[in-house]
């Protein structure tokens, strides 16, 4: 007698599976090459177009003021028009408005594409990470997300590259074509996504119990079928507020705030590196090789994490991700006077402890919401950290100023110390639970 066929959870690793890692990674790397490049052309595009000090921080701005509202847009529509249909929106206007920079005249017109493209960022994060998460089995789920995070800087150290190539050979326009290059990877991304199915979850909410079944059978073969898709049926006909007055209420204020507490002192470090290290008494080739060091030190804390989040499970490696990423600013608050080699030690520990909670920003939020608002618990969670991100981005210049280095990293680590608190008293262990049971409030 033949053995039923375990569930969709338990099978091995496929190539639907890594294809699908590679359509929904794709987004990140190009997410991280559209917020990067911009940096890159800000010199000479502020030559041609003559740019005011007030332009160039709003057009260095739009993109994220974008993401809040592509964040907010991408979940609900995620949410209600299904995974396959939103998944084509973002590339679909990387390509647009990323070729329109070519032509774009007036700083408003340039501000508007910016935006756009922000919004572009903003609508990928949820489509993206939970399609991905409803096709993938539960041993998966967190290292395969939490790659998407290093996709993201691997797209950004690209931009850095690809855009300096372009300025070396392009002349007194070439700033144009650095902007327009995000078009070509969003292409790729675009012809990389043709296929794809809609998530079976998806189709089950909606009572479209038909269609879940034919997908499962294309994606894992003839001897699956619904019966091996763990969900929650009694809960297709609950509405948003319904959803969150159950309790999910109190799981989106701990992703709201554990991503916001992760992402402040990051983007804040990440921007103003050199500037951070200098009011640190690090300069010249100090301050050039540190802010380096400290770029690949982020990217290595990440990689760590994703190799280890299975085997410490999401909470031990979130609460000791804020722990001592938040003593290491703590100490470099306390010793901001001190030599050169300590100040970079401390600062490489800060960069390296804080992959865990970077890391698990895609993470978490795709496990604790049920298919419903799933999409939607993403997208918030986008909105409000970039505000944090933003806010945090342009008071650190202002913070080191008037407050003095010592004073700020007191408050990243104040920061960071409101993360470890949130971590403490809220953060669920989901590491070996099926998606059913991790969203369910129950776990």
């Amino acid at each position: 007698m033949t053995s039923p066929a375990p569930s969709i959870e338990d099978v091995p690793l496929n190539n639907f599976h890594r294809l699908l890692t590679a359509r929904s990674g794709g987004g990140s790397f190009v997410d991280g090459y559209v917020l990067s490049i911009i940096g890159i052309a800000m010199i000479q595009m502020s030559a041609s177009l003559k740019l005011s000090d007030f332009w160039q921080g709003m057009i260095a701005a739009a993109a994220l003021i974008g993401v809040f509202f592509g964040g907010f847009l991408g979940g609900w529509l995620t949410d209600k028009l299904g995974r396959k249909k939103v998944y084509f929106f973002g590339p679909t206007l990387f390509i647009v408005c990323s070729l329109a920079q070519l032509w774009v005249e007036s700083v408003e017109g340039l501000f508007a594409l910016r935006l756009i493209i922000g919004l572009a960022v903003g609508i990928e994060y949820p489509v993206a990470t939970s399609l991905l998460v409803e096709f993938l089995p539960k041993k998966q789920r967190g290292p395969r997300l939490a790659a998407l995070t290093i996709l993201w800087f691997a797209g950004a150290a690209f931009a850095y590259v690809v855009g300096n190539a372009i300025l070396n050979v392009g002349g007194d326009e070439a700033w144009r074509y650095v902007l327009a290059s995000a078009s070509v990877i969003g292409f790729a991304l675009l012809l990389l996504r043709l296929g794809t199915p809609e998530s079976p979850r998806w189709l089950l909410s909606k009572g479209r119990d038909g269609e879940a079944d034919r997908v499962i059978k294309r994606v894992y073969g003839n001897g699956f079928s619904l019966r091996n898709l763990p969900e929650q049926p009694d809960e297709r006909k609950m509405s948003f507020k319904d959803l969150l007055r159950s309790g999910y209420g109190k799981r989106l204020f701990f992703v709201s705030v554990f991503w916001t507490c992760s992402i402040i002192p990051v983007f804040a470090v990440y921007a103003f590196a050199p500037k951070v290290l200098q009011a640190l008494n690090l300069k010249g080739e100090w301050a050039e090789y540190g802010s380096i060091a400290i770029t690949l030190l982020f990217v290595i804390g990440c990689i760590l994490a994703t190799r280890l989040i299975n085997r410490i499970g999401r909470r031990s490696m979130l609460i000791n991700s804020f722990l001592w990423s938040g003593i290491a600013l703590l100490m470099l608050a306390l010793f901001s006077d001190s030599n050169e080699i300590l100040v970079l030690v401390l600062f490489g520990a800060y960069a390296l402890f804080i992959g865990g909670a970077q890391v698990l920003q895609l993470v978490y939020p795709n496990e604790l919401f049920p298919t419903e608002i799933r999409a939607f618990a993403v997208g918030i969670g986008t909105s409000l950290s970039r505000i944090g991100a933003a806010v945090g981005t342009y008071l650190v210049p202002i913070s080191l100023q008037t407050l003095g280095i010592a004073n700020t990293m007191y408050i990243a680590a104040a920061v960071t110390m409101v993360g470890l608190i949130a971590a403490w008293a809220m953060a669920p262990e989901t590491r070996s639970l099926s998606l059913r049971d991790a969203a369910a409030l129950t776990s």
